[in-house]
């Protein structure tokens, strides 16, 4: 009954390191890749789950906004929640364009201040924070470094193309500031002049890696868009830009942003949802420009080389004005009210009246699981050791499947009292659940011991795990 038939089901294996031993320690890991996985049967998959769409958060119908904003930017500071975006642009290069802000304490409803700091044809009352060539890709973040200073806690990147000998340079800067609002070039000198830039470049601090790192724009050799990427101790002095890699076998598309960021409470691992662009494409005739985009979703664990989906993450909707060339473009940054999902937004309809931010949600650390189908099946990890009391899941059944847990030796022996046997079916929809065995849900006597954990699983999804004490995730 335990293997539910699964003495005669084949195992593929998935990962060339699996015989490697990894110290998961009590961190969370999500099943993104195949990372923790060495093999499994046939009827289980990693699958991309998809995100809701939710209410429309801001459209851009202010004067001073207009169909071409866009280059979202969206973080959590204390109780409040800071969104930057690009406004009103009449070219890519005029030094008119404006950076715009509003703040919300629910992700749902944003409020516009009168910052009163720029005038907009003849009047200061606006949300205007930045005006300059730089609003075009205006990127701010909050600097959570230990060590920075208090008058720089926020800081932004931000692109312009002077000409320079008759030639046009592009050039990325950047900014300070002591409040988010008021906001100072850090110096007048470029910190990169290596790539393109016209795009949503992101840079943030990285507190595993104690570093900055920043993702930019660039052209590849034969004329797609690409993602780069580089490092910095002080913000200012960075690392010659490398290209993203990705395994052999992955198609070669225009990633048009790339929206780069650590995953809260998980920020060993880095994810990215990039827009992907097609420019040869066109849907809509009325549209003057050709392309379409959706977003992709890509995970990685050292920022450099990433896992990518190919299918897409979100799909344009039913409207047709999403099937025009820049629309479904994801904002940087993942915003956690709610303590079982993560909020993030989209943009949509560009450059046309009804421009517009939507609130997008997904189940908390659930981008995607390892799922088995009504047949069932198992997969079982690479050798590990962990730090924890309690094995915790992060999982979904239906009515008729279940999650069953087994913790083997190294060598894949069962351990007495941790066999699939000695389980009862786990079933329901939890984010933070025990596996109890007979004997309990205490496993601390193995903290440290080079164990896998084989998992069998019917018409269900394993999302992530962690090993550690019993804790609400907020």
């Amino acid at each position: 009954m335990s293997n539910q038939g699964s003495e005669n089901i084949k195992l593929y294996t998935h990962n060339i390191h699996s015989k490697t031993i990894v110290n998961i320690g009590s961190r969370l890991e999500m099943f993104l890749d195949d990372y923790l996985i060495e093999n499994s049967s046939r009827g289980v998959n990693i699958r991309l789950h998809s995100p809701i769409k939710r209410e429309i958060v801001l459209e851009t119908n202010k004067p001073w906004e207009g169909p071409a904003s866009a280059y979202y930017t969206v973080f959590k500071d204390g109780s409040i929640i800071r969104l930057y975006y690009r406004g009103f642009a009449i070219s890519d290069t005029s030094e008119n364009q404006v950076t715009c802000y509003a703040e919300s304490t629910d992700g749902i409803h944003f409020n516009r201040p009168n910052i009163g700091l720029y005038e907009f044809k003849g009047s200061k009352n606006n949300n205007i924070i930045f005006m300059g060539y730089e609003s075009h890709n205006f990127a701010p973040f909050l600097d959570i470094n230990p060590n920075t200073k208090e008058n720089e806690r926020y800081k932004a990147i931000g692109a312009r193309w002077p000409k320079i000998n008759g030639q046009f340079e592009c050039q990325l800067h950047a900014f300070k500031s002591p409040d988010g609002i008021n906001w100072t070039r850090i110096r007048e000198n470029p910190i990169r002049t290596k790539g393109a830039f016209d795009s949503l470049n992101v840079a943030f601090y990285d507190s595993s890696e104690q570093c900055y790192r920043l993702y930019s724009r660039n052209f590849d050799v034969e004329g797609y868009r690409i993602i780069q990427w580089s490092t910095s101790k002080d913000f200012i002095n960075w690392s010659d830009p490398q290209p993203n890699r990705y395994p052999p076998g992955y198609p070669i598309e225009h990633l048009y942003t790339n929206a780069t960021i650590p995953c809260p409470g998980a920020e060993h691992i880095y994810l990215s949802f990039p827009k992907r662009f097609v420019p040869e494409r066109k849907k809509v005739i009325e549209c003057s420009e050709n392309g379409v985009s959706d977003a992709v979703f890509m995970s990685s664990r050292d920022g450099a080389l990433w896992n990518r989906f190919a299918e897409g993450w979100i799909r344009p909707d039913l409207d047709k004005k999403d099937w025009t060339h820049r629309s479904n473009m994801p904002a940087w940054g993942i915003i956690q009210v709610d303590p079982n999902e993560f909020s993030f937004y989209i943009s949509e309809n560009y450059c046309w009246p009804t421009n517009r931010l939507r609130r997008m949600t997904i189940r908390r650390h659930g981008f995607s699981s390892m799922h088995a189908d009504y047949n069932g099946g198992e997969f079982t990890t690479r050798p590990l050791t962990f730090n924890g009391k309690h094995l915790i899941l992060n999982y979904s059944t239906s009515a008729v499947g279940f999650v069953k847990v087994e913790i083997q030796d190294q060598k894949g022996k069962p351990l007495p009292g941790y066999t699939l046997d000695d389980m009862l079916p786990l079933y329901g929809n939890e984010l933070d659940s025990p596996v109890e065995w007979q004997t309990g849900s205490n496993i601390a006597s193995l903290n440290g011991q080079i164990v896998r954990f084989r998992f069998f699983l019917k018409d269900a999804d394993i999302y992530a795990l962690r090993t550690g004490e019993l804790k609400i995730q907020r």
